[in-house]
């Protein structure tokens, strides 16, 4: 006996909001690291500023005992987040929902939930990767000056994340719990964890409760917790090794501190700091089609440039035929 199944969109939208909300933040990665402003915007493409005081010059003159210090006024720089619309929507159908042996709500979910994720997710990854702070990787014969200079050896190494780790302490950037965070595709977390050796890393059971790890996390080296990401920036085609661009796939390893990056979204209409679902009205004569979706009013910018490093690299596994 055949069994008609019905869809829950129309009884249960809580449990249908909480499937999609585990599908999107088990792919949000990039988002982590973000310093989050909540605005009641008044119209979609509004801007948000951020705002960074700049540190007072240090004081090695003692002071005079009869003379008043002189006040300095005080200095700042902002960045501006553009807040815009971002979505996408599938359709259920009743011809769907009635002949499926699966759960037609459950699987829309977490298709909307999964491409919430990896849409914002994007965003981001492409918003990191337009920093100016940049290195190449270290592992060839010569020494890269730009993307196209690199060449199928020129892979990451230890020395290039100290280097990183270097600059980032030397521009007094806050550490995240005492520990920077880097995003690495699993290409160029191979040469690097092959290079340094499993005892060079920490496990993140050490360093983390268990809830805090994330999706992705296999450890922490020379001070930096590294997660992860097949959605790890990749400029195809980059260079054939000849300094011109060819097929060779130049890899970005984003090292970041606090205030690298900047959020602002709305808090109007429903809106919050993640996507939300959304359900399409049914307006068909039959009602057979019942659109499901995603709705996210937002942005990111790039916050303090002196927090935001990356090394691009090739991988010795990875697409980098030149």
């Amino acid at each position: 006996m055949s069994k008609t199944q019905t869809s829950s969109l129309l009884t249960d939208q809580v449990a249908f909001d909480r499937i999609a909300y585990f599908a999107l933040r088990s792919e949000l990665l990039f988002d982590a690291v973000a310093d989050v402003m909540p605005v009641a915007q008044a119209m979609p493409g509004s801007s948000v500023k951020f705002t960074i005081f700049n540190d007072l010059a240090p004081v090695t003159s003692t002071l005079t005992e009869d003379t008043d210090v002189t006040p300095v006024a005080m200095s700042d720089s902002q960045v501006e987040v553009t807040l815009a619309e971002y979505g996408n929507a599938v359709n259920t159908t009743a011809k769907l929902r009635g002949t499926s042996f699966l759960d037609v709500d459950a699987a829309a979910a977490n298709i909307v939930g999964y491409n919430a994720g990896i849409s914002v997710d994007g965003v981001i990854r492409d918003v990191l990767s337009a920093g100016t702070n940049v290195i190449y990787g270290g592992g060839g014969a010569s020494t890269p000056a730009a993307r196209i200079d690199l060449a199928v050896d020129d892979i990451i190494t230890a020395n290039d994340i100290r280097k990183i780790v270097a600059a980032l302490r030397g521009a007094n950037t806050v550490s995240f719990n005492g520990m920077y965070m880097s995003f690495i595709h699993p290409d160029v977390s191979y040469d690097l964890r092959r290079e340094t050796g499993v005892a060079s890393w920490r496990d993140p059971h050490v360093y983390v409760d268990v809830a805090g790890i994330y999706n992705g996390e296999v450890g922490a080296f020379e001070g930096v917790r590294f997660i992860e990401t097949p959605r790890a920036k990749i400029f195809e085609d980059a260079f054939n090794g000849n300094g011109a661009e060819g097929t060779g796939d130049a890899y970005c390893t984003h090292i970041v501190g606090r205030q690298a990056l900047a959020k602002a979204h709305s808090i109007v209409d429903g809106n919050g700091p993640f996507p939300r679902v959304v359900r399409g009205p049914v307006v068909d004569v039959l009602s057979r089609f019942q659109p499901v979706g995603w709705y996210w009013l937002g942005g990111y910018a790039r916050f303090r440039e002196a927090s935001l490093r990356r090394i691009e690299s090739a991988s010795s596994i990875g697409s980098n035929d030149s």
